[in-house]
């Protein structure tokens, strides 16, 4: 049998996690997703330009969960660009064109930046 006593309140752990829950993350979220949209502009190969311009976002928040979904919409023959430069992608003539990273390094200053304002919030209550 495990057992515990304790003496006091857990008022500061109560009012710390009632806070934590009323953080505006979205606000936060929604910042960061506009950057991203800007690094991933910035970082895409340019031919055209049309992938480039056709980045955009949702941001996502449910009772459990909040989340950054960075959206490409230069689809061809129902093909997504972005991803065919990102992985790479087969020829007509049975060649093939190397991916380029360039997707991860643009975000990775992001995912970063998110972190560390989240982290200030949290520890600022």
């Amino acid at each position: 049998m495990i057992s515990f006593k304790h003496h006091g309140s857990f008022k500061n752990t109560e009012n710390f996690l009632t806070k934590a829950k009323r953080l505006e993350y979205s606000r936060i979220l929604d910042k960061y997703a506009r950057e991203g949209v800007s690094a991933l502009a910035a970082a895409t190969p340019i031919d055209t330009g049309k992938t480039a311009n056709s980045w955009g976002y949702e941001v996502k928040i449910s009772n459990r969960s909040c989340s950054i979904v960075w959206i490409n919409s230069n689809i061809v023959n129902g093909i997504p660009i972005a991803i065919m430069l990102q992985y790479g992608h087969g020829t007509r003539n049975g060649g093939y064109v190397q991916g380029i990273d360039y997707i991860n390094p643009a975000l990775k200053p992001i995912f970063d930046k998110i972190v560390n304002e989240v982290w200030r919030e949290v520890t600022s209550l």
